[in-house]
């Protein structure tokens, strides 16, 4: 008998496609609305960054396809290669001549004529690589020191590389996901905690190790008592959102896209969003992460076999952490660290990773129980 991976059976979810791709629509909208201004200043085309957007967006939506005609069976035998791409690329930002250097941080490599972002590729290949490690080893996982501290001792290699960029907010996002995989893998519950009390030093190093994140936790704490330096972006987030009211300015009518606002097409964009489509297009677009979160679990739950589970589990967990730190971030409910909102800001790798995670997701759901 073939042990080839059979062919999908079930049809599409078109819930979890039409929610990603809603939020692909209002996100291309977006960014040309929030960066229209900066691209006619800076390019003398207001078209500059919408432009490259659709391009990202059609390479996503391709590489989405394909992703989603793959059986989800054949990605372990892949798993390892695209761990060490990521270790090799986020090892190459730190690199002098080899890293882009922007606003302080080294998380881009110039590769031709395109600037990726390794670390775009490392959460995808974490998730892929834990949960076939995890389903592979799921026995030995009640071993600590056999079984456990090797597999946190592969994750802590990315996450390590990728504090050093610095980039706490993905940071963050990979581990809260590894931990959110690991969970469900089935660690026992001292381990857990032995774990957790263990990594506590490491976290408090990560939030107030250096001057300027010591500056973020106190700007969140009150950021009116800095409003001209780390308390800066949350209040301009917060005026932008409080001037939409319940319908809005209206699109392209944001005063904050106009030079107030910094990174106001891609971290923080989702402040504009509020500014021009009031509270009702913020919740409308919380409403569709919350119908990936709700579609995503759904196919975890109803996987057929424990890697699809946990590869389910990680991608869902790995886009909702990610859009509930952006919008906690904007809304002054968590201290400000630089991470784009899923589908919505402007990017290349994470829009294109994250739409071919979508398609992982996609083809896991058409082999549901």
């Amino acid at each position: 008998m073939s042990t080839a991976p059979r062919a999908a059976r079930g049809e599409i979810d078109y819930i979890l496609l039409g929610a990603v791709l809603a939020l692909l629509a209002i996100g291309t909208l977006m960014v040309f609305s929030a960066s229209s201004a900066d691209a006619l200043a800076l390019f003398q085309n207001p078209y500059h960054f919408f432009e490259r957007q659709m391009v990202w967006s059609i390479l996503g939506l391709s590489l989405m396809a394909v992703t989603s005609r793959i059986h989800y069976a054949r990605w372990p035998r892949w798993a390892f290669i695209l761990y060490v791409v990521s270790v090799l690329g986020l090892l190459a930002v730190l690199v002098p001549h080899i890293g882009q250097d922007i606003n302080g941080a080294r998380r881009w490599v110039k590769v031709g004529p395109l600037v990726v972002q390794p670390s775009e590729l490392a959460k995808l290949s974490m998730v892929i690589m834990f949960a076939w490690l995890f389903t592979r080893h799921q026995d030995s996982l009640g071993d600590f020191w056999h079984g456990l501290v090797p597999l946190v001792g592969m994750a802590l290699v990315v996450l390590l590389l990728i504090l050093l960029e610095p980039d706490l907010g993905t940071t963050v996002v990979v581990g809260g996901t590894f931990v959110v995989m690991l969970f469900a893998a089935g660690i026992k519950k001292r381990h857990f905690l032995a774990l957790g009390l263990v990594s506590l030093p490491a976290m408090a190093w990560a939030l107030f190790g250096k001057a300027y994140r010591r500056q973020r936790m106190l700007a969140f704490l009150d950021p009116w008592k800095h409003p001209l330096s780390s308390g800066f972006h949350t209040i301009q987030a917060l005026l932008a959102l409080g001037s939409g009211g319940l319908f809005g300015v209206g699109l392209g009518h944001a005063v904050q896209a106009f030079g107030y606002l910094p990174e106001d097409y891609t971290d923080f964009i989702f402040a504009i969003l509020g500014e021009e489509l009031g509270l009702v297009g913020a919740l409308l677009v919380m409403v569709l992460f919350a119908i990936v979160a709700w579609r995503g679990f759904r196919a975890a739950m109803r996987a057929p076999d424990t890697f699809s589970a946990l590869l389910a589990l990680g991608l869902t967990s790995m886009i909702t952490i990610q859009a509930a730190i952006n919008i906690g971030v904007v809304t002054a409910t968590l201290p400000v660290t630089g991470i784009t909102l899923p589908f919505i800001s402007y990017g290349g790798s994470s829009l294109v990773l994250s739409l071919a995670g979508v398609g992982i997701l996609l083809n896991i759901s058409r082999h549901a129980r």
